[in-house]
């Protein structure tokens, strides 16, 4: 790739460092890394402290890459008798500097960032309203799930002058702030929000305080911004007054300004429905699978809308298979079929992926649906609740319900009492056991099975699947949109 237009110059600038070490003043940098293994020649490092491991432990590592410099705290660089690389030095946490330079950088740029946060579903929105506003803009999105306060910054150092729009998921709202720092970096000009459901409640305690934490962004909205708001959750609804700016309603709601009509189903087929705008109506065909898929279509056109364009050029993008993310379709042991959906856990997410897998498990020669499901963490006083629903629904879907981690006993139980005179077989596996549930299913699985993996992101699920998948290829559905988080 060519050298970044962020040069030496612009660095000490942004972060307020200083030169240490001789490195001319045009210098430019290939890239901002922060991980000393990923650091390419050219490459500008920071030695960022994170809670395991201190960046500048691997300063050396960095300059042996090639790196063309480190950004480093100013007492780091003071007890260091030589340095392997020139060092752009600042007094304080690198960090903070990022986010300085990432705002600096910002700030100099004619770019309109879009931000997204909700509790469940940005990565496939971000990537929804990435495709459509793509097909009039030069867009960039952040890779991933690079959102939080480091991850955020960084990936606004890619963009460049030629970068008319940016799609920025924004997460990390485990505390007060958050958001608003992101956004104070980003300086979005729309906002979306796309849900607030009981995500991280163990850490913020209340889902009124989860809904003052997404909020945030619209608060920081200018006065000629746009809020794209889900008007179906009531919670972020309520959030419309606190908008200096234009307010857009999304949802299925006949108060929406953006709504869906005559949805139909087609379960493995994607969704069709109508897009209406006021009194004007549009059909709309998406591959994109589950029961959130809708509203995930309907926020990225709503980003469109308020950015002009029209229902007509951003359509055709929801039919490409190349919009959806994180859900996979992989061959199996015994010529079962993996739904990999490991990316991470909440019960609306779990519940869409049950969805998907009743979906996915019918029609001729389908064997069995198996539900491999591990810990929704992080919910606090609801877990067992909600664990419970949970295990409700796996018990009306699935024949085979397997669970794997301490909280998840809970949906194992629930679902082995079975619904309406259904009952699944159920088998546990703890937190240290992975090894055992890959033996489990490598011995259960067979051909026609249809097996769903999904679990917080802390159980590593996708090891799970890779121990699993075959190396054929799958002529299955290629990807399946997201079921959030």
């Amino acid at each position: 790739m060519p050298d970044h237009p962020l040069d030496l110059s612009s660095v000490l600038e942004g972060t307020g460092g200083r030169l240490a070490g001789a490195l001319p003043p045009g210098t430019r940098f290939r890239a901002v890394e922060r991980d000393a293994r990923a650091v390419q020649p050219g490459d500008l490092f920071i030695a960022i402290r994170g809670e395991r491991f201190d960046g500048h432990a691997f300063v050396a590592d960095a300059a042996a890459n090639g790196a063309a410099a480190a950004l480093v705290r100013g007492p780091w660089a003071a007890s260091q008798p030589t340095a392997p690389l020139p060092l752009v030095v600042v007094p304080d946490e690198p960090v903070a500097a990022l986010q300085r330079l990432a705002r600096w950088w910002r700030e100099r740029l004619p770019l309109t960032v879009v931000g997204i946060t909700g509790s469940v579903g940005k990565t496939s929105a971000k990537e929804v309203a990435a495709a459509l506003l793509a097909r009039r803009f030069n867009v960039y999105r952040n890779p991933g799930n690079l959102n939080n306060e480091i991850g955020l910054p960084l990936s606004l150092l890619e963009t460049t002058p030629e970068t008319e729009v940016a799609v920025l998921e924004m997460g990390g709202a485990y505390a007060f702030g958050d958001l608003a720092l992101l956004a104070a970096v980003a300086r979005p000009a729309v906002g979306v929000v796309l849900n607030v459901h009981p995500v991280h409640l163990e850490r913020m305690g209340t889902i009124e305080a989860i809904a003052e934490t997404k909020a945030e962004l619209v608060d920081a909205l200018p006065v000629d911004g746009v809020a794209v708001l889900n008007g179906d959750d009531p919670l972020v609804r309520a959030m419309a007054p606190r908008s200096r700016g234009r307010v857009l309603f999304f949802g299925l709601g006949p108060d929406n300004d953006l709504r869906v009509t005559d949805l139909v189903d087609r379960g493995l087929g994607g969704h069709a429905f109508a897009l209406r705008i006021g009194d004007e109506s549009w059909p709309v065909e998406t591959a994109m699978v589950g029961s959130h898929a809708p509203m995930v279509a309907l926020a990225g056109l709503a980003v469109g809308h308020a950015l002009g364009m029209t229902p007509d050029e951003m359509i055709p993008a929801l039919a490409d298979r190349a919009i959806q993310v994180r859900v996979r379709f992989l061959p199996g042991p015994g010529g079962s079929r993996l739904i990999d959906d490991t990316y991470n856990a909440s019960t609306p997410s779990v519940l869409s992926a049950l969805g998907v897998l009743a979906a996915a498990g019918t029609g001729a020669g389908a064997g069995r649906s198996v539900a491999v499901l591990g810990d929704m963490r992080e919910l606090g006083e609801r877990s067992e609740g909600e664990h419970r629903t949970v295990g409700r629904r796996a018990a009306a879907v699935a024949d085979l319900v397997v669970t794997f981690g301490d909280e998840a006993r809970v949906l194992a139980d629930e679902a082995a009492r079975g619904v309406d005179g259904r009952r699944p077989a159920v088998a546990s596996f703890g937190p240290d056991e992975r090894d055992g549930l890959v033996a489990f299913l490598r011995r259960e699985l067979g051909a026609g099975d249809v097996v769903l993996l999904k679990g917080s992101r802390g159980l590593r699920m996708e090891d799970v699947v890779a121990a699993l998948a075959e190396p054929a290829p799958d002529h299955a559905p290629g990807a399946a949109g997201s079921s959030g988080a």
